[in-house]
């Protein structure tokens, strides 16, 4: 049975809209391991290529040239397997393949090229050739390459500075599923989830198809989350170290980072990270924490009225760095330092304290995820807007805000975000509460924008003497907008 492909609407008009073209395309498709990627090829494509290779994780450049030699044995239908000594050589012996086609347009496909690319292979340099002086001055030749090595994809190809420097005619970055796609994942095959539950899902592992491909419809959400992360041979137990190993030639410091950042949910600056760290403050630190940016692990942010904000400069050492990935988050909470040996430890911890309160924080960073879906619910949409968070110098309380959405139209909503079971019920308590914040963020920053209170919650606000305090509500169902 032909799997169907579930969202990514966009993305598959793009491919097909290029490979229809005139002339010659070099395609370069990106993002997270396990996103999907290669589906999505294969799905714009139907499987018609000319030529399909895959690079080879860890192996040599004799071992990566064999497998290319294989490949175009396969699709050139020649008896004898002809292994060339290098690269230069390997894509003449395609560039002589694809001559010899009919005519028409010829879909070359190389998936994970960055593992392609040993030490002093030679390979950049025979992809630019090939490219260079064969492929781009003819008009039937659709290169696609695709990576999950997000930086070197950005680095060696969308930023290259040698030969193949604006050489790429599109780029697509194929990020994980919203809530919306994983709703339509569930239901085109068989959940009955209802929006929470595919919410609670997301906030364990986030929008990654190959995660979701391993639960079973007949399960509940908690015990597929066993199942993913606790059972015998939990399948993904064992993934951070591939992970992240596959996406960096180095993972050694990347893993240092994202481990400082996983105990500190608000996020750390540099100055803290290097602390934390123990790492040398360098350019290959920067590099690093672009990387881990450019592949959806981390996000950077400037705390609301930073000297950043005001000049439009962005000074490295007044940014702030928070673990936004759903997966690795998870894994630090609960598989990396597990001491339950529990195969069934989140079924019977669901309404559990330590439950709560990682639905708690994972549901702001859900929302976090679903900006665009929140400014829509908001009616701003066209707004220009600056997303951010605040912490009080002044206060003795530390007060903070987590979330800031600071529009060009004089007006800042100011978030609270509050997972519920049911609709969430403002207490007197808590109505000072949201007073006194909004209150010494006004002192605090002397702003003379109009401030809106904004609570995002599951079911919404229960109605009684204290929601008033409230101007805008957004609820779960607008997350999957």
């Amino acid at each position: 049975m032909t799997q169907e492909l579930i969202g990514r609407e966009p993305e598959l008009h793009s491919l097909k809209e290029y490979l229809n073209s005139d002339h010659s395309e070099f395609i370069a498709v990106y993002g997270r391991r396990r996103v999907g990627k290669t589906f999505l090829i294969r799905k714009a494509v139907s499987d018609r290529f000319a030529f399909f290779v895959t690079g080879a994780y860890k192996a040599t450049k004799s071992e990566q040239l064999t497998n290319f030699a294989i490949a175009l044995q396969k699709y050139s239908g020649s008896e004898k397997l002809s292994i060339q000594k290098n690269w230069l050589l390997a894509f003449y012996e395609l560039s002589r393949h694809l001559e010899s086609l009919p005519e028409g347009n010829k879909i070359i496909f190389i998936d994970e090229l960055p593992w392609m690319d040993t030490a002093k292979s030679g390979f950049i340099a025979a992809l630019e050739n090939f490219w260079n002086s064969w492929a781009v001055i003819r008009n039937d030749i659709k290169l696609i390459v695709c990576g999950s090595a997000t930086s070197w994809m950005i680095n060696n190809l969308i930023k290259s500075k040698g030969g193949l420097h604006n050489r790429l005619t599109h780029h697509l970055v194929l990020n994980p599923f919203t809530l919306q796609e994983c709703e339509a994942y569930f239901k085109t095959f068989g959940f009955s989830y209802s929006r929470k539950q595919i919410a609670e899902c997301y906030m364990a592992i986030g929008g990654i198809p190959y995660y979701m491909s391993m639960m079973d419809k007949s399960k509940s959400v908690a015990q597929n989350i066993d199942h993913l992360f606790f059972s015998n041979n939990a399948p993904l137990r064992e993934e951070f170290q591939d992970l992240y190993r596959a996406l960096f030639k180095n993972a050694s410091p990347h893993i240092e980072i994202v481990t400082a950042l996983a105990t500190r949910r608000k996020g750390l600056n540099r100055l803290e990270l290097l602390a934390h760290t123990k790492l040398a403050d360098n350019g290959a630190f920067s590099t690093t924490l672009e990387e881990l940016e450019q592949c959806g692990f981390i996000r950077s942010y400037e705390p609301f009225g930073s000297k950043t904000t005001i000049s439009g400069k962005r000074q490295k050492n007044n940014m702030f760095y928070q673990l936004v990935d759903f997966y690795t988050l998870f894994y630090f909470n609960f598989v990396k330092y597990n001491r339950y040996q529990d195969e069934h430890f989140w079924t019977t911890s669901y309404n559990s304290p330590i439950h709560n309160t990682w639905a708690g924080l994972s549901f702001e960073m859900l929302c976090l995820n679903h900006i665009k879906q929140i400014k829509q619910a908001l009616g701003i949409s066209g707004v220009q807007t600056t997303v951010c968070s605040w912490r009080s110098k002044n206060n003795k309380n530390g007060t903070q805000i987590d979330l800031l959405i600071d529009r060009k139209d004089d007006t800042i909503n100011i978030c609270e975000m509050k997972y519920a079971k049911a609709e969430f019920v403002i207490t007197k308590d808590y109505e000072e509460n949201l007073s006194n914040k909004i209150n010494t963020f006004a002192n605090d920053t002397t702003t003379r924008k109009n401030l809106l209170l904004t609570l995002i919650t599951t079911y919404g606000i229960k109605p009684n003497a204290h929601s008033g305090a409230v101007q805008c509500e957004v609820t779960i169902d607008e997350l999957f907008g």
